[in-house]
C-alpha cells in the first residue's frame, strides 16, 4: 500500500501538468486504460538471434550457464548435483571407442541372427550391439531408455504386420536419432507390398532406411549392406553427433525445469504487482491517473521479470514490448470482460460492496495480470535473443495476449479470492489505524 501511494503521488504532479495544458478534463472508460499505456511507447529495433551450437564445447558451455541460472532459482544443493553429475556423465562419453548400435523391437532375433547381423556390420570402428528384451505391447509413457535414445544408431526390428504399438513406439523415438527399420517379410507376402503398406501407415517412413528382409540367415548380410556402408562412411562422425543431440536434449530438458521454477516465482511477482496497481488506482485522485499508476508499478515488475529470464533488454524495450501487449489487450476487451465479470461475481456473492474507484481498480490488476502472463510468456520464448524484434512482438501481440487471457480466464475463480482477500484488507486498513491513533 505505501509503494501504491507513493506512486500515485507522483503521478499527481504529472496530471496537474497535463490538465494545465489542456485545460481540465478526464478520460473516460477504455480511454483512460488506453491512455496510459503509451507511457510505456519508447523502444528500440534490431534483434540478434543466438547462434545454434553445432559442438560438444558450445552444448557444454550452454549447459554450464543453466547450472549458473539454477543457482539463482533452486537452493536445493542435491538437484544441483544431480544435474552436475548428469553433464559430467555425458561429458565422459567422449573418452568412449567405437560405436553403439541398438537393436529392438517387438519379437527378439535369435541368436545366429544376432552374430549374423554384427559380422554383417563389421567395420573400421569397434562396434558395441544393444540388444533390447521384447518391447511391451502396452505402455503409459511410451518413452525409451536413456540406453536407446543416446545410441548412435537404432535398428527397429519389425515383423509385419505394422501394429498399433509398433507405431506409438516408432512415433516416441527422438527425431534427430538416425534410425533403420529391419522388415522382416518372410513367407507372408511380397517385400515390396509389405514396404508400400509400411509407408502407408506410418508418416515418418523413410524408404531408403527400411531394408527388406526375408528372414533367412544367408540372406541378412545382403539386407544390412545399406546399413553397413552408412556406418563406414559416417561412423568417425556419429559419436560426436550422438554427444551433440544429448546434449541438446539435456539442454531443453533443464531449460523446461528452469522455466517451472521462473513461473512460481513469476506468480508470486505478478500477484503482488497486480494489488499493488489495484491500490494505486483506487487511491487515485482522477481517473487520468490511473493508468500513470499502472504503468510505473509494470515498469518495476518488467524489472523483475528481466532478472528471472536473465533478459538483457533494456528496460526502454521492455516497456515497448508491454505497450504492444496492453494495446492488444485494450482491443481485445480485456478490460469490458474483466469489469462486468467482477461486477457479476461480487454481486452474485454478495459479500462486497463495489463502490466509487473499486471496480476500476480490479479492472487494472486483471490487466495487469494478462499483460503481465504475456510478457511472461515472451520472455520465455525469447532466452537467449540480445535485442527484441519489436515490429514481429506488435505484430504477435494479440495471439499472445489472447493465450494469456484464456490461461488466465481458467484460474478466474483463483483471481475473484485474491481480489476479496484483498477488499478485505483495504477494508480492514483504516480501522486497524483509528484503532491504533
Amino acid at each position: 500500500m505505501r509503494q501504491a501511494l507513493l506512486l500515485s503521488a507522483g503521478g499527481v504532479v504529472v496530471d496537474v501538468a497535463v490538465h494545465g495544458l489542456q485545460g481540465g478534463g478526464s478520460w473516460l472508460g477504455l480511454g483512460a486504460l488506453a491512455g496510459g499505456w503509451i507511457w510505456l511507447a519508447r523502444g528500440q529495433r534490431g534483434r540478434s538471434l543466438p547462434l545454434f551450437p553445432k559442438t560438444v564445447e558450445s552444448w557444454s558451455d550452454r549447459c554450464q550457464s543453466l547450472l549458473a541460472e539454477f543457482v539463482q532459482l533452486d537452493s536445493n544443493p542435491e538437484s544441483q548435483e544431480s544435474r552436475s553429475t548428469a553433464l559430467q556423465e555425458l561429458l565422459s562419453a567422449q573418452e568412449r571407442m567405437g560405436l553403439r548400435l541398438a537393436l529392438v523391437g517387438s519379437g527378439k532375433l535369435p541368436d545366429d541372427h544376432l552374430c549374423g547381423l554384427q559380422v554383417a556390420l563389421r567395420g573400421p570402428l569397434p562396434l558395441q550391439l544393444v540388444v533390447s528384451d521384447p518391447l511391451p505391447t502396452n505402455s503409459s509413457r511410451w518413452q525409451w531408455s536413456g540406453a536407446f535414445a543416446s545410441s548412435d544408431a537404432l535398428v527397429f526390428h519389425l515383423q509385419p504386420p505394422l501394429m498399433a504399438a509398433d507405431l506409438r513406439w516408432l512415433e516416441a523415438l527422438p527425431g534427430d536419432l538416425p534410425l533403420w527399420v529391419l522388415l522382416e517379410a518372410n513367407d507372408q507376402g511380397s517385400p515390396d507390398a509389405w514396404l508400400t503398406d509400411l509407408c502407408s501407415q506410418w508418416p515418418g517412413a523413410r524408404p531408403e532406411r527400411i531394408l527388406l528382409w526375408n528372414g533367412e540367415s544367408e540372406a541378412l548380410a545382403c539386407s544390412l549392406a545399406p546399413l553397413a556402408q552408412w556406418l563406414a562412411k559416417e561412423g568417425k562422425q556419429l559419436p560426436q553427433s550422438t554427444l551433440c543431440r544429448c546434449l541438446e536434449h539435456l539442454h531443453g530438458r533443464w531449460q523446461a525445469d528452469l522455466e517451472r521454477l521462473r513461473r512460481v516465482k513469476w506468480r508470486q511477482l505478478q500477484r503482488r504487482t497486480q494489488w499493488l496497481v489495484a491500490a494505486g488506482v483506487l487511491v487515485t485522485p482522477s481517473l487520468s491517473l490511473d493508468l500513470l499508476v499502472l504503468s510505473a508499478a509494470n515498469g518495476l515488475m518488467l524489472r523483475e521479470m528481466a532478472g528471472l529470464w536473465n533478459c538483457p533488454w533494456t528496460l526502454e524495450q521492455l516497456k515497448t514490448a508491454a505497450l504492444h501487449l496492453g494495446k492488444a489487450a485494450l482491443a481485445m476487451g480485456v478490460v469490458e470482460w474483466s469489469s462486468q465479470a467482477v461486477a457479476g461475481a461480487f454481486k452474485l456473492h454478495g459479500g462486497t460492496w463495489l463502490v466509487g474507484g473499486t471496480l476500476q481498480a480490479l479492472s487494472a490488476a486483471y490487466l495487469t495480470r494478462v499483460v503481465g502472463h504475456a510478457m511472461a510468456d515472451l520472455m520465455a520464448r525469447s532466452v537467449g535473443v540480445s535485442e527484441p524484434d519489436l515490429e514481429a512482438i506488435k505484430a504477435e501481440a494479440p495471439l499472445l495476449v489472447a493465450r494469456a487471457a484464456e490461461a488466465e480466464r481458467l484460474d478466474w475463480a483463483a483471481f475473484l479470492q485474491e481480489a476479496r482477500d484483498w477488499l478485505m484488507q483495504q477494508v480492514q486498513a483504516p480501522s486497524l489505524q483509528n484503532e491504533g491513533a
